[in-house]
């Protein structure tokens, strides 16, 4: 099937959904949904996330210089997508969402208890881009509830149930199935080079 220019999209998806929660140096605290964030690196465990400088929190992350990634479940996508699109500037995102601060172990800002998985972040860098500055964070400690981890401590993701973001279509999507796992791969794509390289001989 022939390809369609379709303009200059970031057109990486599904990407993730998740909740920022922030705070200013005088205990104020707000939520922001971020879908513009990720793993950066695994040692030292490093994530970014990427906001507007408009955004109500933007000078709460500047001030503070931590934050915390809240993983929400499939039953609070509603309260993800709220927080996305209202500002801290007019409503009390905690209250109406009817969520928890909860109070981390290393940084200012809190985590949202009723998140299954929490991850304190220090922000290390901050990157001007265009319409988005980069927070670049090292991870220094990441809470999960006990009911979301396998017996080795593991976040496992059919018990937390996370979804994700069609940036393109502006869809939520949930994850239903394992399709495959690191390295699984290998195996057959292994024999189907011997196969290639016997027939060359």
């Amino acid at each position: 099937m022939a390809k369609k220019n379709i303009g200059a999209h970031p057109a990486v998806s599904p990407i993730p959904a998740f909740m920022v929660s922030c705070a200013d140096k005088e205990g104020n605290s707000d939520i922001i949904t971020i879908s513009y964030g990720g793993i950066v690196s695994a040692n030292p465990p490093m994530v970014y996330i990427s906001v507007r400088d408009t955004r109500y929190s933007y000078p709460m992350l500047k001030e503070v210089n931590d934050f915390v990634i809240n993983i929400p479940s499939e039953d609070q996508a509603k309260e993800t997508d709220y927080c996305g699109i209202t500002t801290g500037r007019k409503v009390d995102k905690w209250k109406l969402c009817n969520f928890t601060e909860e109070k981390g172990e290393f940084v200012k800002s809190p985590m949202i208890k009723e998140c299954p998985v929490n991850m304190e972040c220090v922000t290390r860098h901050v990157i001007h881009l265009g319409s988005h500055d980069i927070f670049l964070a090292e991870v220094v400690a990441t809470h999960a509830d006990e009911s979301v981890l396998n017996d080795k401590d593991k976040v496992m993701i059919d018990k937390v149930k996370p979804f994700a973001f069609c940036y393109n279509i502006q869809e939520y999507w949930s994850l239903k199935e394992l399709i495959g796992h690191y390295g699984w791969s290998k195996p057959e794509l292994d024999k189907d080079l011997e196969k290639l390289s016997t027939k060359g001989e």
